[in-house]
């Protein structure tokens, strides 16, 4: 570790004007550092200290009260200031025992001058040996940068970077990618290393010392962490300073790795597409994923498929981000991601990777951190749009998840002002009406049951249709479809009865209300493709 000097009380003595001082009380604390030097002839300095300061005064302002010098020192005390220098002879002939004995109490140093001494030379020396500190510091930390920006144009190896900081430092480096092993730098015994990670692990609730710890963040996620302990001397400012540059150098390496990894899976677009297709043999595809070192905990699988929507015209969209952001989050939730790119639409096939079973819920989790990331939420220029296909188990069938994941997206397409559907097996009935829009006049039977109840809302504004549908939604329950409607029972039965006269008194009976709540379903898919100014008339 690169030790600084810190200027100490003690030090000050060989300092100018200092030869003649004496320490009349709280010698045991000498070794306080000194970052500033103060001149104080006021009686109020609380919100003017910042700790570290060594106060000058000739005690102008306590002199013949004693009650007040001991409060000013107590105010120096609690604000942790490094020691109080005092001239005596213009103002002052002695120091009072009780602050002598509140000094030594809290080993405050209070160090008299016994003859006139500049207050104006012993600030200038002292500020002038703290500046030429920190201006090393600086100009060591800038030096480090430069030479590690340097090295990042050869490195191959996070590992390299680690050696990097350890030469600098020379202290014990530990650093993880998430859900990996920890690495140390330079290798030390288990037991050591145990140590080491029980106080990482202590470090979430309390601080300390000789620990310090710097969490590595991409597209919003932690995505590794690296620290420095040591064992003798504490963590200073500029390890800190050093960690937090090392830290950033790191992110960019990782990222760029990232990057270059990416650009080589362009190459297996041909071979995935295949598979999408069904066109590989169950032997080919466990040939191409010992090939890439892949072994699936299980033969679960499922696609899904992610669509980009530009919200303003020509608007080009960067994919590379989207692909990364997915990847992260679907690995980090256990799953083996593959992907093929095409335009605005990004097909991901998701293998099991862990022994539990919870597919979904993995899969809506990952989705939802998805969302949430820092990159998607600044997408505002474009919307995007998640479909997972029927999850299978064989890797040969993936091309029925896929197929299903297309009509996934295609419904969901047609519901963009209805409930978020994400997952195949969500979509029930929408299923049975998308494929019965390809043969069937869909607009023609809907009109059959709902066109009279559509004409009256249109042309008295009744809220029949509305009416209809939280009804059937209550199970008939009249008292919670009110209720639901913020409506009276009074209002609600002359709803009723213009929807018996419009529908006939039956439209409550089995088959009928079974066919009229599939028609509800069958106007809003209708209804949400098309302009507002058009939904009515349908």
């Amino acid at each position: 570790m690169k030790e600084y000097f810190h200027l100490t009380v003690a030090d000050i003595f060989i300092r100018k004007h200092f030869e003649q001082a004496l320490v009349i009380a709280g010698n045991e604390g000498i070794q306080r550092v000194v970052k500033w030097v103060h001149v104080v002839e006021v009686t109020s300095i609380r919100n003017l200290l910042n700790g570290n300061e060594l106060i000058l005064s000739t005690g102008v302002a306590w002199r013949d009260n004693t009650k007040l010098f001991v409060s000013m020192v107590r105010e120096f005390i609690e604000n942790d200031a490094a020691g109080l220098c005092l001239e005596m002879g213009t103002y002052m002939s002695e120091v009072p025992a009780e602050v002598i004995t509140l000094a030594n109490e809290y080993d405050f140093p209070i160090i008299i001058f016994q003859k006139e001494v500049p207050f104006v030379e012993i600030t200038q020396d002292i500020h002038s040996v703290i500046i030429n500190q920190q201006y090393q510091k600086i100009s060591d930390l800038e030096n480090y940068s430069q030479r590690l920006n340097k090295r990042l144009l050869t490195i191959e190896a996070y590992e390299d970077i680690l050696q990097f900081i350890f030469s600098a430092l020379d202290v014990q480096i530990i650093f993880r990618l998430k859900n990996q092993d920890y690495v140390f730098v330079p290798e030390i015994s288990g037991g050591d290393q145990d140590i080491i990670l029980q106080q990482m692990e202590g470090a979430k609730t309390q601080s300390y010392d000789h620990l310090a710890i710097s969490p590595i963040f991409l597209f919003g996620q932690e995505y590794a962490e690296l620290a420095i302990h040591s064992k003798e001397i504490p963590i200073s400012e500029y390890d800190l300073l050093i960690l937090d540059r090392t830290a950033t150098a790191l992110a960019q390496h990782l990222l760029r790795e990232l990057f270059v990894e990416e650009k080589k899976r362009v190459e297996e677009f041909e071979w995935l597409h295949g598979w999408l297709d069904g066109e590989h043999s169950p032997e080919e595809i466990q040939e191409y994923l010992i090939e890439n070192g892949i072994k699936a905990t299980t033969n679960e699988a499922v696609v899904l498929i992610a669509k980009n929507i530009p919200l303003q015209e020509k608007l080009s969209q960067d994919g590379t981000y989207l692909k990364l952001v997915f990847r992260s989050v679907f690995e980090q939730n256990g799953f083996v991601v593959f992907f093929v790119e095409k335009r605005n639409e990004i097909t991901f096939i998701l293998l099991n990777n862990r022994t539990k079973k919870n597919l979904k819920d993995r899969i809506k989790k990952s989705i939802g951190s998805i969302q949430d990331s820092e990159f998607i939420r600044k997408q505002s220029s474009a919307k995007l749009i998640i479909a997972a296909g029927k999850f299978i188990h064989s890797a040969s069938d993936v091309h029925k998840s896929y197929q299903t994941a297309k009509e996934t997206l295609r419904i969901q397409q047609k519901m963009t002002n209805k409930q978020v559907y994400y997952f195949y097996e969500d979509l029930h009935l929408y299923r049975l009406i998308s494929q019965m829009s390809k043969h069937t006049d869909l607009q023609a039977l809907s009109s059959e049951y709902l066109q009279p109840v559509i004409q009256y809302d249109q042309k008295y504004n009744g809220k029949l249709l509305e009416t209809l549908k939280v009804y059937l939604e209550c199970n008939g329950s009249k008292q919670e479809t009110s209720n639901k409607l913020f409506i009276v029972r009074q209002t609600l039965y002359h709803r009723l009865q213009k929807l018996e006269n419009l529908l006939g008194d039956d439209f409550m009976e089995h088959e009928k209300r079974i066919a009229i709540e599939f028609m509800l379903l069958v106007h809003d898919y209708l209804s949400a493709s098309l302009p507002k100014a058009t939904n009515q008339v349908l």
